[in-house]
């Protein structure tokens, strides 16, 4: 849902008795007798044409458009086909489907054109959404399935996007905008050397082309933005010359955000607001910060959020009355409780950047799909609508991205906003940590048993998934999900002699450390061999992720967030023996540019009399990594697998 798409005013577009010509897909067809090639390929699939034709045009004054989409595709695999033997149709309350058609071209030659029978309609039992698609029947390997359909539907003028480049090779891509001769459209390409080009021989209506040949198919690979890092354009309504008008204009979206979430409260609206801030433990001398973290807090543990549109859930009145609400409503409740706490703040709205990064020059509502608050004193950021995050930690893939900051004032009794594209700063290493201290002790009597003091500190992100919702566990059920989490993650036989939780208030999340204490007997890390032992050092932190790349690294990955791993390992070795390995803990891999070292493992120890000290530190400065220091990222990554794989061997003196 684009949470913009309700309440931007809609500039009236009108063709001012524009001469037309019919719209284009009623001369469009495909070729009669189709003779289509491909090489012989080891690929599963191949589109030997995927076409895209957009229309915008005027029907009794009215602006619509109609939205053609044509592919060719060469399949030569079951996973394929098993994929395209349903193809399902763009159909919608708002839309209606002008023609459709779809064949088979068996590689004999034979070609199968669907019947009208076979285009089904459904409808999902849980939305109640209706859709249609095509049942297509007789594909085999090296089959082409050829299909078209036309959509009749609202138009997307304030942003759209199309894909140019998906997972398999394409011989061509076409995409073709059609517009009445007043409406100006402007265009960008991202991950693409190809522009899209207004046809100067158009001379009845506007007409902008792109054609790409030879698009290769890009894999997906593991923690890649993949759609975001795929090549594709974008498009937007810029002018509107009959009127003399820009259409899309993020000061006119700041505008009305600021207008309809930011209105003057009546009378009732307001004896609502102040009663439900009563509830709200908030002391005068508060910083801004506190006061933040405590309101957003208070509204995620009373406010029961629910995705549905309905117009009830979006008024604030009935939003305080029922105390459920949906994004729209949440949103004008925050902005409610900040006015009347005086908590200074910026809305923010930003992309997921792992499927559409937020372009700083090109303005376009799509990008418009996150809601946050921005808080200026503490430079934290929050995210309304997102309830497993809290105050300072929205989703990390809402940061390291450009977003819209818009600010309201009124100016001379007139009400009046502003709006910045500035950049979401990542959050740093050091507010994302997951610390731990151990003491391992050996039995006397028998020395493949343990007894293990384990402290473990969470921070930022990593506290975030139980910190704040400690108070939802059930008592009963509190030390068992506790000790399957922290005690017994490596060894599950563990017995958990004492345990300790600190710090568990939700409220304390972003302000003090998670921490949980154990004392824990164990058999598990130590094996006898002969008149040896083998003690799994790097078993005791916990399993490791290990990259593995097989083919060169294409798209950059992307790490949800910045983080920082800090590790203490105090051994106390039995008497009369001595570690023959102690090399083997040293290991060290780190990338650093100029300004700053982004990411290391460094792991070494120290020897006093029969205490081993083992530190490991693993921090990971930057989430985003370019294709060039992949590489370096992996190394550091799989430097800490290795120490995962330590076994210190006990020999006697």
């Amino acid at each position: 849902m684009k949470p913009v798409k309700n309440f931007i005013l809609i500039l009236f577009i009108t063709c001012n008795s524009i001469a037309q010509t019919v719209p284009f897909y009623e001369s469009y067809t495909w070729e009669t007798t189709p003779s289509y090639q491909v090489e012989e390929s080891d690929k599963d699939m191949v589109a030997i044409k995927d076409k895209i034709v957009t229309e915008f045009y005027f029907e009794d004054q009215n602006l619509t458009e109609y939205y053609l989409e044509h592919k060719i595709l060469w399949l030569n695999s079951d996973d394929r086909i098993e994929e395209y033997n349903k193809i399902y149709l763009p159909f919608s309350n708002n839309a209606s489907l002008k023609l459709s058609k779809a064949r088979v071209i068996k590689k004999t030659g034979e070609v199968i054109e669907l019947e009208e029978s076979k285009i089904l309609s459904a409808e999902d039992e849980e939305t109640g959404r209706k859709y249609k698609y095509f049942a297509l029947e007789g594909i085999e390997k090296g089959s082409i399935v050829e299909y078209y359909y036309v959509v009749k539907k609202r138009p997307t003028y304030q942003g759209a996007r199309i894909d140019i480049q998906n997972d398999y090779d394409k011989q061509i891509v076409e995409f073709d905008l059609y517009a009445p001769s007043n409406l100006l459209f402007t265009f960008k390409s991202f991950n693409l050397n190809n522009k899209v080009t207004k046809d100067e021989t158009s001379l009845e209506k506007l007409h902008w082309q792109l054609t790409v040949k030879d698009v290769v198919g890009v894999d997906k690979e593991e923690q890649s933005p993949y759609r975001a890092a795929l090549g594709f354009v974008m498009y937007k309504l810029h002018q509107n010359t009959a009127k003399n008008i820009i259409i899309t204009s993020y000061n006119d979206v700041a505008q009305n955000l600021y207008a309809f979430y930011y209105p003057e409260y009546n009378e009732e609206e307001t004896k609502l607001i102040n009663k439900f801030a009563k509830n709200i433990k908030l002391d005068e001398d508060q910083d801004e910060e506190d006061k933040a973290r405590i309101v957003d807090l208070y509204i995620k543990e009373n406010i029961y959020f629910s995705d549905n549109d309905s117009e009830n859930l979006k008024n604030l009145t009935n939003v305080l009355n029922s105390k459920t609400a949906n994004e729209t409503g949440i949103v004008k409740l925050y902005v409610a409780l900040f006015k009347k706490f005086n908590i200074t703040h910026e809305m923010v709205l930003t992309s997921n950047r792992t499927q559409l990064k937020f372009d700083r020059e090109f303005e376009a509502t799509n990008y418009l799909q996150e809601f946050l608050f921005y808080f200026p004193a503490s430079k934290k950021y929050l995210s309304p609508s997102k309830f497993g995050t809290r105050f300072g930690f929205p989703p990390p893939f809402y940061m390291d991205n450009y977003g819209l900051f818009v600010t309201g004032y009124n100016i001379n009794g007139k009400r009046k906003a502003f709006s910045e594209v500035k950049y979401i700063e990542g959050i740093p290493a050091s507010s994302s940590t997951d610390e731990m201290f151990i003491e391992v002790y050996f039995t006397e009597e028998d020395f493949t048993k343990n007894t293990i003091s384990l402290e473990r500190k969470l921070n930022g992100y990593y506290a975030m998934n139980i910190q704040p919702f400690m108070n939802l566990i059930q008592p009963n059920r509190k030390n068992e999900v506790i000790d399957e989490a922290f005690a017994q993650n490596t060894d599950k036989n563990a017995k958990v002699l004492k345990r300790e939780l600190i710090n568990e208030d939700p409220s304390l999340f972003g302000v003090k450390p998670f921490v949980v204490k154990f004392n824990i007997s164990s058999e598990y890390f130590v094996e006898k061999a002969g008149n040896k032992y083998l003690f799994k050092l790097g078993d005791i932190i916990g399993p490791q992720m290990e990259m593995y790349q097989e083919k060169k690294r294409i798209l950059p990955l992307e790490a949800e967030f910045n983080r920082s791993y800090y590790r203490t390992i105090k051994i106390h070795i039995p008497e009369g023996y001595q570690i023959s390995n102690l090399d083997d803990i040293t290991i060290k891999n780190s990338y650093a540019t100029k300004d700053k070292e982004l990411f290391i493992f460094d792991s070494y120890y120290s020897l006093e009399g029969n205490i081993l000290t083992v530190t490991a530190d693993e921090h990971y400065r930057e989430s985003i990594v370019a294709p060039e220091i992949f590489e370096a990222y992996r190394t550091v990554i799989n430097s800490a697998a290795d120490f995962n794989k330590v076994t210190l061997i006990l020999e006697p003196k």
